[in-house]
């Protein structure tokens, strides 16, 4: 079998996600210019500088306390350096490693093998793991599952998917709002050229926030694959981090905030669903690649 190199893989995926943010640009771009030709570009340029406001101040203070956000809402509480010994020590050794500074450490307590990464940089990032992680790995798998949670610090993945996750929400805004303005035109017609730029504009703007979440889901499979290849970098060690996706992927689901969900190394409430509408890539998908490196 043809071995991956964990750089290649890496490469790939961080060209994937650049490409599915910018088709989330692009989408957003089409449906300024339709709403512009129907209307006149003031109306375009109001709604966008309301769309613009809103998500990006929702979104700023999420981004500001999304660490403390995620860790309230799993009751985790900070790791005790004598108690939790060999989880300090492995990841002050995979930060040494990479060149990152030590994160602030959290456990929730959980039965279920699980852990998620949060911060706005690595300079205020945060791991958090479950009591089932750390009684049920031995040292390899738990440095791999480790050095994934860091991997999406060092990757800067909560300030890439906050990115996204701006034009995914000036999308939604924007749609909203031209589809709500509609009610108000009532029978105005303004020509058949105004006519046919309005129709393409119902259009888009009832299919593009389906398409831009749809896209959102695959940025966010593709960062966990980015992950799990960086964690080969930092470890040089695959085995490690696919026995521990073995482990997770026997064990049963988790009850944590949807909202947080998809922080997390597994989808938690491991669901039977299309891989498109997913956070997460198939765990067997993640141990296929993994096995190749």
């Amino acid at each position: 079998m043809e071995r991956i190199s964990f750089y290649d893989q890496i490469a790939s995926n961080k060209r994937k996600s650049v490409f599915l943010m910018v088709m989330v640009f692009i989408v957003l771009l089409a449906l300024g210019y339709v709403i512009s030709m129907a209307f006149e570009p003031g109306y375009f340029f109001f709604i966008m500088a309301i769309s613009i406001i809103f998500s990006i101040s929702y979104l700023l203070i999420s981004y500001y306390n999304s660490d403390r956000i995620a860790l309230a809402s799993v009751n985790a509480k900070p790791a005790s350096k004598e108690q939790h010994r060999q989880y300090y020590s492995t990841v002050e050794g995979l930060a040494i490693a990479s060149g990152l500074p030590m994160p602030k450490l959290y456990v929730m307590e959980n039965e279920q093998i699980n852990a998620f990464a949060s911060g706005r940089d690595p300079q205020h990032a945060v791991i958090c793991v479950t009591t089932g992680a750390l009684n049920r790995l031995n040292k390899q798998e738990l440095e791999g599952v480790l050095s994934h949670e860091l991997s999406h610090i060092a990757n800067f993945d909560i300030r890439f998917i906050t990115l996204v996750a701006v034009m995914v929400g000036m999308i939604s805004i924007i749609s909203q709002m031209f589809l709500r303005s509609m009610w108000f035109r009532g029978n105005d017609r303004e020509g058949k050229g105004n006519a046919i730029f309005i129709l393409i504009g119902l259009v888009l703007a009832i299919i593009a926030p389906i398409v831009v979440q749809l896209v959102q889901l695959a940025v966010s499979r593709k960062r966990e694959f980015t992950a799990d290849a960086t964690a080969v970098k930092f470890t040089r060690y695959p085995p490690g981090l696919i026995n521990a996706l073995k482990k997770i992927k026997n064990d049963r689901p988790m009850r944590v905030n949807k909202a947080v969900a998809p922080l997390f190394m597994s989808d938690p409430f491991r669901q039977k669903m299309s891989n498109l509408l997913s956070t997460h890539p198939p765990i067997d998908e993640r141990i296929k690649v993994l096995s190749g490196m």
